[in-house]
């Protein structure tokens, strides 16, 4: 049965407007998601309007983490797991089957949610169609066929993992997906560039293992060197705005100042020559390796994030764990902020068991550099206690073994 708690969490949301945010969500409902049979979370608004603070709370493996990415599959892409498609459907317990046979899994899902804009609210949903259970996921926007793009014109989803604490010591193609997703809140034509390219990219290598003529690699090539170019431009005017507003933003609140930049791939020309002429020499580059036997070619795909503590001038990768965490939420939250000035469009921000690992003084200033955002933040965490300071404003859920009281 779906589970109602708008009565009992409204009395314990006080009228504080400094928390009040524009874009928030009033109702989640799930369908065979994960371990979610059904649910119907329905959230007030607070007393002048606004959407408070939601704080998920109960032991691991409770649910937090699903509720989370459900909302984050509303957005392009795969979500804040980046699961595959099979890893969404719930599955029936074995005491829920009369003949105690294994487990049998539930073909659909769906995701569905009701969110206040600052043009209104809307009603966003994706999941897979009864007709093509193993067809392309599907959206939907106030009950009319969508695309995710359509819905990241009305609002936008960012996140923070724990996976994602390992970045600037993990792999170069870690912190380009992570740039790519900032990239696409700005424009999710971003997103169709990067697909073209990787699939130009690896019909190439399979025309040179081949040995097919030298013009049919040629063409690819040149295409390659269209789409890269314009993939990082994009991604080198992103991190230049993101450093600048993480620099004037993210001191004031407890935050380190970060520097960002991108390099490798033949994106360094693009400071000082035109994408024209840099299109030329990607392409005169990769003939040249072809000839001696060399498979690569310079591209989005040879590019690296570089990341620097700026009051210590120290790269992040060699920056403590803290430090990099603490590097990590001023890049997210300097992202939140531009999107709000530049697009007029405030991220949906799901912090997945942040606050845990951050000390208390570091927690406060999170919650204070939130506050500033329009909008709202959903916190996931075992410990209750971590979010004490946020007990007369935020919507506490507690969640455990997918329910919510």
């Amino acid at each position: 049965m779906p589970v109602g708690i708008s009565g009992a969490i409204s009395g314990a949301i006080s009228g504080a407007s400094a928390f009040a945010t524009d874009v928030y969500v009033q109702r989640l409902t799930l369908t065979h998601f994960r371990n979610y049979e059904q649910l119907q979370l329905d959230l007030p608004a607070m007393a002048d309007g606004g959407g408070a603070p939601v704080v998920l709370y109960g032991p691991n493996g409770a649910g937090k983490t699903n509720l989370l990415e459900a909302l984050s599959l509303l957005s392009p892409g795969r979500g804040l797991r980046r699961a595959s498609r099979g890893d969404f459907p719930s599955y029936y317990r074995p005491d829920d089957i009369s003949d105690n046979t294994p487990s049998a899994a539930t073909p659909l899902w769906a995701i569905s949610a009701q969110i206040q804009t600052a043009a209104g609210s809307l009603r966003a949903g994706t999941g897979l169609s009864a007709d093509k259970p193993e067809g392309a996921r599907l959206f939907a926007l106030d009950g009319a066929r969508s695309t995710a793009g359509q819905l990241a014109s009305h609002f936008a989803l960012s996140w923070l993992t724990p996976q994602m604490d390992g970045l600037f010591i993990g792999s170069p193609a870690a912190r380009r997906r992570f740039i790519d997703r900032l990239v696409i809140a700005f424009d999710p034509a971003h997103s169709a560039r990067l697909s073209r390219y990787e699939k130009c990219y690896r019909e190439r290598q399979k025309l040179m293992q081949s040995g097919a003529e030298a013009t049919w690699i040629e063409a690819l090539e040149t295409q390659l060197g269209e789409s890269g170019v314009a993939i990082m431009a994009a991604r080198a005017a992103l991190v230049r705005v993101l450093s600048e507003a993480a620099y004037q933003g993210d001191e004031a609140f407890g935050f380190p100042r970060v520097h960002m930049a991108m390099r490798g791939g033949g994106g360094e020309w693009l400071d000082h020559e035109p994408a024209a002429l840099v299109e030329d020499k990607i392409k005169q580059d990769a003939a040249m390796r072809r000839q001696r036997g060399d498979f690569a070619m310079l591209g989005p795909q040879a590019q690296d994030l570089d990341t620097i503590h700026l009051a210590k001038n120290q790269p992040a990768h060699l920056a403590s764990t803290g430090e990099q965490k603490a590097l990590m939420i001023a890049a997210i939250l300097a992202h939140a902020r531009l999107q709000h000035s530049r697009l007029s469009r405030p991220p949906l921000l799901l912090l997945d068991d942040v606050a845990a690992h951050l000390d208390e003084t570091r927690r406060a200033c999170l919650f204070a550099a939130t506050a500033e955002l329009k909008g709202q933040v959903w916190y996931s965490g075992t410990d209750k206690s971590s979010f004490v300071k946020l007990a007369q404003i935020a919507q506490f859920l507690h969640v455990e073994d997918g329910k919510i009281s």
